[in-house]
């Protein structure tokens, strides 16, 4: 069964470096004389949970479901907190390539490799591996793309809860943002004065995994002194265990990449849910505390913002709170999108936005994580088979699991019984998924979508 931590969790207690191990999930085969060549499209999944937490055992990640759309699910676990991401100079000398921190990075990229090595084995075929995640994971299949340690192992990426325009906030207060190898460094430096040692060979001698792990919750104070720095609510501080640029495993940022075209140029999966980002079914302001609060995020833009999105009432403010977010999400991940293209990216970039709230818990509505017993078709297998799923979800889950089983196999989400799901382009549009089914606006007007434009060029790249 689940623990508290529910979506991401497997439940279990404990907690070890010898982490190392991926599953597997094929469809039946009838005649397994010839295994290897079926050549089979793979997905390659990796957890999410802040680079703290997660397991490729999770029930929600059971691949069953798919496999039987004749998909090779691959699940994998990777190092976490200061295990996988803990940067200091003396790591970086000790490296051979003068880096360090990108620790759990590194456990992916093998996992990747080993299954380009040995998929065919399972009925795998070695050149279409998708790449996909969720939050923290869906930041680690994007950053498949900008490693040249993966070159030519990525065929497609499906990123959820994740691709945002690097000037959103947003990007600053989730797992996708990157610190620089010397932030990263003095970091690591900070945190081993913390554990009152003074070298990389003390703490490997002295200090015990246990000790270790009440630390793996950190994080970092990139809001602090900046407008965001009272609405954490809202915008939260990053993880401080993330990757970071650190010259070998990721040698460029987002758009430094894009500049210099040093990515693998592959197809794209994208999106957000409505109910996360801060956007919630009942966010529990009243109209003095909206006032107060957005007065001092948006500051010299404050006019046009209460303009655009008034809090004259509770309710108007509950809604426009949601509505800002909201917009946030989806124009920040068009934005994207329009710089992957700028950028010289001949891929097509699919972005979406999940509406569906789960026989889970409703009454959260569509929150982080929650579209992922649809795109899994996973609803039979998980832990919440025993709660009553109307028959619409089931519906959804066909026409989700669809979609993305069509992307891992062609790079295109489109086939045959769906609604079109066109690709992403200056057209303000993404593809609504879930209660409806459809291209739909990124905003419900122009004036708003100009200005979050406007605001977002002001911030920089988080």
């Amino acid at each position: 069964s689940y623990s508290s931590a529910g979506i991401f969790s497997s439940g279990k207690k404990t907690t070890s470096e010898d982490c190392l191990y991926l599953n597997i999930w094929t469809p039946n085969y009838n005649d397994t004389s010839d295994i290897t060549s079926k050549n089979l499209p793979v997905y390659f999944w990796i957890y999410g949970g802040r680079f703290e937490g997660g397991s490729g055992d999770v029930l929600t990640y059971d691949g069953t479901g798919l496999a039987a759309k004749d998909i090779i699910v691959v699940t994998i676990n990777y190092r976490l907190g200061p295990f996988g991401f803990l940067a200091h100079p003396e790591l970086s000398a000790e490296s051979g390539h003068n880096s360090s921190g990108n620790y759990g990075i590194l456990d992916q990229q093998a996992a990747l490799r080993w299954v380009h090595e040995n998929i065919a084995n399972f009925g795998g075929n070695a050149s279409q591996i998708t790449v996909g995640g969720q939050s923290a994971g869906s930041a680690s299949a994007l950053d498949s793309m900008w490693s040249p340690l993966n070159e030519g192992l990525v065929a497609g990426v499906i990123s959820e809860s994740g691709a945002r325009g690097p000037h959103d906030p947003m990007t600053g207060s989730a797992a996708t943002s990157h610190r620089t190898k010397v932030a990263a460094e003095a970091q690591g430096i900070e945190f081993l004065k913390e554990l009152n040692v003074t070298s990389i060979k003390e703490l490997r001698t002295t200090v015990s995994m246990e000790t270790l792990l009440e630390y793996d919750s950190l994080s970092d104070t990139i809001f602090e002194g900046t407008q965001f720095a009272n609405a954490s609510a809202f915008f939260m501080e990053p993880p401080m265990w993330r990757p970071n640029i650190d010259g070998y495993v990721f040698p460029h940022d987002y758009t430094q990449s894009l500049l210099l075209d040093a990515h693998a140029d592959v197809p794209i999966l994208t999106g957000n849910n409505k109910d996360e980002s801060g956007a919630e079914p009942d966010p529990g302001l009243t109209a003095s505390t909206y006032n107060t609060l957005y007065q001092e995020v948006f500051q010299n833009f404050s006019e046009e913002f209460f303009k655009l999105y008034p809090g004259d009432s509770t309710s108007q403010a509950n809604n426009n709170s949601n509505a800002l977010y909201r917009d946030m999400s989806r124009i920040g991940t068009w934005q994207w999108a329009l710089a992957w293209a700028e950028g010289g990216a001949k891929s097509p970039v699919y972005t979406y936005y999940f509406t569906r709230s789960p026989a889970e818990n409703r009454g959260e509505g569509a929150y982080h994580g929650s579209e992922l017993w649809y795109t899994f078709n996973n609803i039979p297998y998980s832990d919440y088979s025993n709660v009553t799923w109307y028959p619409y979800d089931y519906e959804v889950e066909e026409y989700m699991s669809n979609y993305w089983a069509n992307f891992i196999r062609t790079g295109n989400p489109n086939g045959d019984g769906l609604p079109h799901f066109p690709p992403s382009t200056e057209t303000k549009q993404t593809m609504w998924l879930g209660d409806s089914w459809g291209a739909g606006p990124i905003s419900a007007s122009e004036e708003r979508i100009e200005f979050i434009k406007s605001w977002f060029a002001t911030m920089p790249e988080w």
